[in-house]
């Protein structure tokens, strides 16, 4: 009806002109009018800590502005070339979806992106954020998964059998695995750290069979990236954690004091109290944890000391606070000693000599010559 209207108006020969125009002008308008409702809507989901609606918003805004722009476009250029070359309608109704399938595919993937933040924080999950392990692990695959099938769209599209390309992937995933097993192996390796749990990031871990030490800042699926405590970063593939040991000390339950403490041998008779007197300050200590291994004990008769330890452990597994909770416990130690008349031993040496000595060519004052 609107054509027909507008051919009263406007030659025939430039009726497309006028319709490329209210198009162009309609699209200007629903951008315009798309741009104001989500301004509004995310002012409105600013104000509260949904998880899904900030992300939706945050992530649709962008793609819904280039989606608006090429539908508009592409049905003015349609309009356009079937009055020159009609033969180019289906080259741009193929453009059309694939350029659409692109715009769905950015949205999904920045909507996955921004929930995957959303779920890491505090404020969006009540307090109680998830493991950023895990939802780093979801949200790549997911990710992947998007993708994956976009390109298998856009292949179908352009008119490329989906089954031939699966059933070419067969085929050509044995040769690509015999080529590239290295790169296998790291993302294999990879997704049994994800699975087993091993780490996470943001964790302290250490490998005794191998000079790796540091804190997990992030375990991408090739590489795991570690800030050493030297502050240098060292990159580990993922198929190393298959073949090692790996210590997690920051999943340690509690820091554990054990040390060697010894005396004299001329305190032999003081030991006894200073042992029992150690136990019981321990016992009475605020940062010791009782419920866990507490040993106060004499040990060894050693070189040039009576050697008693100490074996405990405290309740924070703090590094620093641990330090300082170690050093009142050895203080308090250091006093006990002092206060039975006692002293810490240090190593000796005692030189046995007979009471009659004769030492060549020394002649006793009582002597004639």
């Amino acid at each position: 009806m609107l054509e027909e209207w507008l051919k009263q108006w406007i030659p025939e020969a430039y009726l497309w002109v006028m319709k490329d125009f209210l198009v162009v002008f309609t699209t200007l308008i629903v951008a315009y009018i798309a741009k104001v409702v989500l301004d509004r809507i995310e002012a409105r989901t600013q104000q509260t800590k949904t998880l899904w609606d900030d992300a939706l918003i945050s992530s649709v805004k962008r793609p819904l502005k280039w989606f608006i722009w090429l539908v508009g476009l592409s049905v003015a250029i349609e309009f356009a070339i079937k009055e020159t070359s009609p033969e180019l309608v289906d080259i741009v109704d193929a453009a059309r979806k694939v350029g659409v399938n692109v715009i769905v595919t950015w949205f999904l993937v920045l909507f996955i992106r921004k929930a995957e933040e959303n779920l890491t924080q505090p404020e969006f999950t009540k307090n109680k954020p998830m493991d950023i392990t895990t939802v780093t692990a979801v949200g790549k695959l997911l990710r992947v998964s998007v993708i994956i099938t976009a390109v298998l769209f856009v292949l179908q599209t352009f008119g490329v059998s989906i089954s031939g390309v699966l059933a070419f992937g067969g085929i050509g995933g044995l040769a690509v695995g015999f080529a590239a097993k290295d790169l296998l192996a790291n993302f294999f390796g990879g997704l049994m750290v994800y699975l087993d749990r091993q780490f996470s990031v943001g964790e302290w871990i250490r490998s005794p069979d191998q000079e790796i030490e540091g804190t997990v800042e992030e375990i991408g699926w090739r590489l795991t990236r570690i800030r050493t405590f030297d502050k240098r970063l060292l990159y580990v593939p993922n198929s190393t954690f298959t073949h090692i040991s790996v210590e997690n000390p920051s999943r340690m339950t509690n820091r554990r004091i054990y040390e060697t403490i010894g005396v004299r041998y001329d305190d032999a008779s003081k030991l006894p109290g200073i042992v029992d007197d150690v136990r019981a300050m321990l016992e009475g200590h605020e940062d010791i944890d009782h419920s866990q291994t507490l040993i106060v004990n004499f040990n060894s008769f050693g070189a040039s000391s009576l050697d008693f330890f100490v074996y405990t452990f405290t309740k924070t597994t703090n590094w620093i606070e641990y330090h300082e909770i170690k050093q009142r416990v050895l203080f308090s130690i250091f006093d006990i000693i002092e206060q039975h008349g006692a002293e810490c031993a240090f190593p000796t040496s005692t030189l046995h000599v007979p009471e009659v000595v004769r030492l060549q060519g020394v002649v006793p004052e009582n002597t004639s010559k």
